[in-house]
């Protein structure tokens, strides 16, 4: 397989190599840890699917206001093993962020800020792939979060579930002539690339099940599309 349409050459056991002299302790394990590299079957790999809810689009603007995370390799998911934690962002909630992800005032009163969950998250995804349906939110938002409680970046390897299916329908926006005939563009949105393999209708919004939604959903597109062979540099970024 190809790489990724605009996916950066990274050698990422190298990468976080470099980073693992980090003055902060936990950045410096995370950096530290194990890591795969890209001649790993995806078939080995030990992920962990990942995702956020945010107050918007904007990581300069916005916050992060939960995290969901849930490990699992291509055969099991491991629903023990999920964590989620509400976030306490700086300023106050936007209204449309509430209706968005129910999520409210009374639930973040008493939440911890990002700075507070940071250690406990680096350990949760230490040496683990991540994987993300649209990996900008991801890594800005967390970039941002980081610099803001450490002063330091933070960036390691995911997969993006999106990623993969916009590589897979390069045409998914028709033509004007077809569009004319009533032909619908191909969504590669979370919920949509879901129902292309089958499986089932979550509520959408929520970090936890949104990540066992892109769990699954990785699951799918390798078995469908590739293998457990699959070099697992042919799909991270």
């Amino acid at each position: 397989m190809k790489r990724h349409s605009g996916q950066p050459s990274v050698d990422w056991p190298q990468y976080m190599a470099s980073r693992a002299s980090s003055p902060h302790a936990a950045l410096a394990r995370f950096y530290g840890a194990a890591w795969p590299d890209a001649e790993t079957p995806m078939g080995e790999v030990e992920f962990m699917a990942l995702d956020l809810e945010t107050t918007g689009l904007d990581a300069r603007r916005h916050a992060i206001v939960s995290i969901g995370l849930i490990p699992f390799t291509l055969h099991r998911i491991r629903s023990d093993q999920a964590w989620y934690q509400v976030v306490r962002p700086q300023g106050d909630l936007l209204p449309e962020s509430v209706a968005f992800h129910h999520i409210t005032h009374s639930d973040i009163r008493q939440a911890p800020r990002f700075g507070e969950i940071l250690e406990e998250l680096l350990e949760k995804l230490a040496g683990k792939v991540a994987v993300v349906h649209y990996r900008n939110v991801e890594r800005n938002f967390l970039e941002q979060a980081a610099q803001q409680a450490v002063g330091e970046s933070l960036l390691f390897p995911v997969i993006d579930t999106m990623q993969i299916e916009a590589d897979l329908n390069p045409q998914r926006q028709p033509g004007w002539l077809l569009r004319l005939l009533g032909k619908q563009p191909i969504s590669i949105r979370l919920a949509d690339s879901r129902l292309r393999y089958g499986l089932p209708v979550y509520q959408a919004h929520h970090a936890l099940t949104d990540a066992l939604a892109t769990a699954e959903l990785l699951q799918a597109q390798v078995a469908t599309h590739f293998s457990p062979q699959q070099r697992l540099g042919d799909l991270w970024c």
